[in-house]
């Protein structure tokens, strides 16, 4: 008398856990990729013009308070 259900002649291929585990898990992941793939392409931010000028000294002001305020706090 064979009681052993966990043998292979036993269980039909798609009633393996380990089966769906290992076709599962790669399909959700390429699924996953692809979605983001598709929301990338959709909701692309345009390119970034670059400034061929140098910042003037005003637009560093705050930054530069900043530092010295900072080194004359930690002496």
């Amino acid at each position: 008398m064979n009681t052993d259900r966990t043998s292979p002649k036993s269980q039909s291929l798609w009633r393996v856990p380990a089966l769906w585990l290992m076709i599962g898990g790669p399909a959700v992941v390429g699924g996953a990729s692809l979605a983001t793939l598709v929301g990338a392409l959709r909701n692309a931010d345009p390119p970034v013009q670059e400034r061929a000028v140098a910042p003037s000294a005003d637009s560093m002001t705050p930054a530069v308070q900043a530092r010295n305020h900072v080194a004359a706090s930690s002496r």
